[in-house]
C-alpha cells in the first residue's frame, strides 16, 4: 500500500469514528448541454487529533499486513489488486472478475469525494479532442459500421453528460421515532456486455454511471470491437491508476468471446448484469437469475401530420435516420405520414439528403441484398454502412452528400417490420393521424424504446405518447435529441426497456439501502 492509499484509508476510518470534519455537496440536476457539465465540489478536512494513537496503531497494521490478508484473494492463482501493468487486461474472465471483485471492496473504502474525482478524471482522459478522434476513428475502421464525425459527437457526450455522484440523491425523514436515511448503495461487481454498433460509448457511459455507484465492472465486449474496446478500458484504468484509485476497478478479458461471456453470466460473484444489445443476449441476461438490466432493440417509428412543420420535420428526420448510418437504436426506423402532406414531405426530404429509390425492381434487388436470409432482419454486412455505399451494390451512383435511401412501401414491408440499423427509411401512408399512431403502435411492437413525432397538434402528440409508451418520445426533432444531442436531459447508452429502469444513470446500478437511527436525531 503506498503512501496516499494509507493516506485514504486513515482519512476513511476517521470518519467512521466521527474525527472528520468538512461537508460535500451534490446536485441532482443533470446537465443540460454538451458544455454544460461541472463536476461536484467535495471537500473533506481530517484533525491531526484527538485519536492519534488509534491513527498510529492503524498504519502500523496496515504496513505489516499483507494486502492478501487484509482482502482474502481466490486459492486458484494470485491476483495482486497493486498491479495495474495489466491495465484491467487478463488472460481469463475467472481473473477479471477475481481482480475486480478484491478492487470493489478496496473501493468501497473510499471516499465520495474519491469517487467524484475517480470520474472526472476519466472525464480529462476522453474530453481530449485527439483522443475522442482516435476511438472514433478505430471504431469505425475495426467494425465497419458508423461514420466518424457522429461517433466523435456520440463519445463526447458520453463524455460530458453522463451522471455521476451528483445522480445518487439521499432522501431522509423524521420525527418522533428518529431518524431514518434511504441512500444509493454498490451492488458490488457487475458484468457489462456491451455492443459493437457503440464500443467506446457505452464502455465510458457505463464504466462512468457504474463507478459512480460504487461497483467495480467486468466489460465482455463484442469480439468485433475488441481492438477499440481494449483500449478504451486501458486508458481508464491508466488514468485510474494515476488517479491513486484501487487497480482493476474496471477489467475485461483479452480475447472476448462467446464463451467468456457466458462464464461472466454465470460467475458467483458478479452481482448484476447489464447487457446492450439484441433480444437474444437481453434474453439470456434476464433468465440468468441475478438482478439483471437489459437494453434491447428497438423499431422507432415517425409520424407526421399534417400540422407539422414540414421543412422542418424533414430536415430533422433525415439528420436522424442517418445519425451514424443509423446505428443507434433510437434512430427512425420508419415513416408514416398522412397522405396530404406526403408529397410535400418527400420533396423536402429530398433536398435534404434523402434519395428516393422508386423503381420496383430495384427495390426488390436491395431486399435481397440487405436482408439476411430468412428476410427477418438485416444483413450484418450492411448495419451501420452509409447510403451512398449501399446504392453503390445497386449500381447506382448517387451525389456524395446523399444522407439516407427513401422508399415508399405498404406496412406490411420487411423494412417496415423489421429493425435494419442503416440509413433505409421506408415511407408509409396513412389516411389520418389516428390511423398513423395506431400503425407507430403496432410497428414499435412493445419494446417502449423510442417514438418521434412531428405535430403542432398538441392533443395529438398526448395521445400519441399516453398510448405508445415508449422510453423516449421525441417531439418536433431529430430522434438524436432523445439522447441528450441537441435536447435537453443527460445521455445514456443502455436505454432499459425491456427491464423498465429506462435511460439508466448511476442510481440504475445501485440498490437502496435504509439506515434507521431510533428516538434520536429528531431536532424540530
Amino acid at each position: 500500500m503506498n503512501d496516499l492509499e494509507i493516506s485514504r484509508a486513515v482519512a476513511n476510518i476517521l470518519g467512521k469514528y466521527g474525527a472528520t470534519a468538512g461537508s460535500s455537496a451534490t446536485s441532482s440536476s443533470m446537465p443540460t448541454s454538451a458544455n454544460a457539465y461541472v463536476a461536484p465540489a467535495e471537500v473533506a478536512a481530517v484533525p491531526e487529533d484527538p485519536i492519534g494513537k488509534l491513527v498510529a496503531q492503524i498504519l502500523n497494521e496496515t504496513k505489516s499486513t499483507p494486502k492478501a490478508a487484509q482482502v482474502a484473494a481466490p486459492q486458484t492463482f494470485s491476483v495482486s489488486a497493486a498491479d495495474s501493468s495489466n491495465h484491467g487486461i487478463f488472460d481469463s474472465m475467472d481473473q477479471a472478475i477475481e481482480a475486480a471483485h478484491i478492487a470493489q471492496r478496496q473501493y468501497s473504502l473510499c471516499s465520495m469525494a474519491d469517487r467524484a474525482s475517480f470520474i472526472n478524471g476519466i472525464r480529462d482522459v476522453f474530453g481530449q479532442q485527439q483522443v475522442l478522434e482516435q476511438i472514433s476513428r478505430m471504431a469505425v475502421e475495426e467494425t465497419g459500421m458508423g461514420n466518424f464525425q457522429d461517433k466523435v459527437i456520440k463519445n463526447r457526450v458520453a463524455v460530458l453528460q453522463t451522471p455521476g455522484i451528483e445522480d445518487l440523491t439521499t432522501q431522509a425523514c423524521s420525527g418522533d421515532s428518529g431518524l431514518t436515511l434511504v441512500e444509493y448503495s454498490a451492488y458490488g461487481v457487475i458484468g457489462s456486455i456491451t455492443p459493437t454498433t457503440n464500443p467506446t460509448e457505452t464502455i465510458i457511459c457505463n464504466s462512468i454511471g457504474m463507478l459512480a455507484a460504487g461497483n467495480s465492472v467486468v466489460f465482455s465486449p463484442h469480439p468485433r470491437s475488441k481492438q477499440v474496446s481494449l483500449l478504451a478500458i486501458k486508458m481508464i484504468n491508466q488514468k485510474l491508476a494515476e488517479l491513486g484509485a484501487p487497480a482493476n476497478l474496471v477489467t475485461t478479458v483479452v480475447q472476448p468471446s462467446i464463451e467468456s461471456t457466458n462464464q461472466l453470466m454465470q460467475h458467483p460473484k458478479v452481482r448484476m448484469l447489464v447487457a446492450t444489445g439484441g433480444p437474444a443476449i437481453v434474453n439470456t441476461v434476464m433468465s440468468s437469475g441475478k438482478k439483471a438490466i437489459g437494453a434491447g432493440a428497438g423499431n422507432p417509428p415517425v409520424v407526421v401530420d399534417e400540422t407539422a412543420n414540414i421543412e422542418k420535420a424533414a430536415k430533422d428526420i433525415v439528420n436522424g435516420c442517418s445519425f451514424d448510418n443509423n446505428l443507434p437504436c433510437v434512430a427512425e426506423k420508419e415513416l408514416l405520414v398522412v397522405d396530404q402532406v406526403a408529397d410535400f414531405l418527400i420533396h423536402y426530404m429530398k433536398k435534404n439528403g434523402a434519395y428516393l429509390l422508386s423503381d420496383g425492381a430495384q427495390i426488390q434487388k436491395l431486399q435481397s441484398l440487405v436482408l439476411n436470409e430468412k428476410g427477418t432482419g438485416p444483413s450484418t454486412a450492411f448495419v451501420g454502412k452509409g447510403a451512398v455505399y449501399i446504392l453503390e451494390q445497386l449500381n447506382i451512383t448517387a451525389p456524395a452528400d446523399t444522407k439516407i435511401i427513401l422508399i415508399e412501401t405498404d406496412k406490411s414491408h420487411p423494412f417496415v417490420v423489421h429493425e435494419l440499423m442503416m440509413p433505409i427509411l421506408p415511407l408509409v401512408r396513412v389516411d389520418n393521424v389516428d390511423a398513423a399512431i395506431d400503425l407507430a403502435i403496432e410497428l414499435e411492437h412493445g419494446n417502449r424504446h423510442t417514438a418521434i413525432m412531428h405535430s403542432t397538434n398538441v392533443e395529438k402528440l398526448t395521445k400519441m405518447a399516453k398510448l405508445i409508451q415508449t422510453t423516449i418520445f421525441v417531439k418536433n426533432g431529430p430522434s438524436y435529441a432523445g439522447l441528450g444531442v441537441g435536447g435537453e436531459g443527460y445521455t445514456t447508452f443502455t436505454i432499459a426497456g425491456p427491464t423498465g429502469e429506462g435511460l439508466t444513470s448511476a442510481r440504475s446500478f445501485a440498490r437502496t439501502r435504509r439506515c434507521v437511527m431510533v428516538e434520536s436525531l429528531n431536532i424540530r
